[in-house]
Formats: C-alpha cells, structure tokens, sequence
C-alpha cells in the first residue's frame, strides 16, 4: 500500500528524533557516569533527551495536520488514545501498588516509551477491525 507524503515526513522526522534520543540518552547517560557533572551544567545535561522526545511530539501534530486522509488520521488518533489509556492504566496500578506495597519505583522516564509500545499493540487491531 502506497504511504502518502504526510508519512513519508513523519516516519523520516520520527526516525530522525529517535536517533537523537538514543543518541542524547547514551551521550548524557556516559557524561555523568564518567564526569559527574554539577551545577547548571547537569541540568542542562539531563534535559537534552527530553528535547528529543519534544521533537516526537512536535513530529505527531505535524502528521496530523499535514496528512489529508481522515480515515488515517483517525486510525493514529486512536491508536494514541488507547497508547495514553494504556499508560494512564499502568501507571495509576503502579502508583496504588507503590503507595501501599513495597514493589519497585516505576521510573518516570520510561512513561515515553510504554505510551509508543500501547499505541503499536493497539494499531494492528484497529487497522484489522476496518478491514
């Protein structure tokens, strides 16, 4: 099946923001296990992935507004709905399970990437559903 313009630019602008997020993740993961930075320098360290992830996220409303099939629009939006009730879920399960019992702290970071992995389980469904 032919992918329009409107994804061909998102998976180019997606793939491109992923690798600068692994990138960024190993870079500042190996400054500050070798270097321990301090002060403003860390900080600024630390948010370059999320810069990333914001480059992600600036990606999807650029999809959205520039692919002109609502049925494909409408696929990927719910897709996201059921990846953000998907983590919505997990980690409200997760917080009442750390506020009343010892399991481990759910890392906030990880929030990003369980959303992707709910909306890439649910989209085969949907797209099997309007078959």
């Amino acid at each position: 099946m032919p992918k329009s313009v409107a994804t061909r630019r998102y998976i180019r602008r997606f793939a491109v923001a992923m690798i600068a997020y692994i990138a960024l993740i190993l870079i500042v993961s190996t400054c500050f296990h070798r270097l321990h930075p301090m002060g403003p320098f860390a900080y600024l360290l630390a948010v370059l992935p999320a810069l990333a992830i914001i480059g992600m996220i600036v990606t999807v409303g650029l999809y959205l507004a520039e692919e002109k099939d609502e049925f494909q629009r409408n696929l990927f939006v719910q897709s996201m709905l059921w990846g953000l009730g998907g983590v919505l879920a997990v980690t409200s399960v997760w917080g009442m399970l750390e506020s009343f019992t010892p399991i481990p702290h759910f890392e906030p970071t990880w929030t990003f990437s369980l959303f992707w992995i709910f909306v890439g389980i649910s989209s085969p469904f949907l797209q099997k559903r309007y078959r």
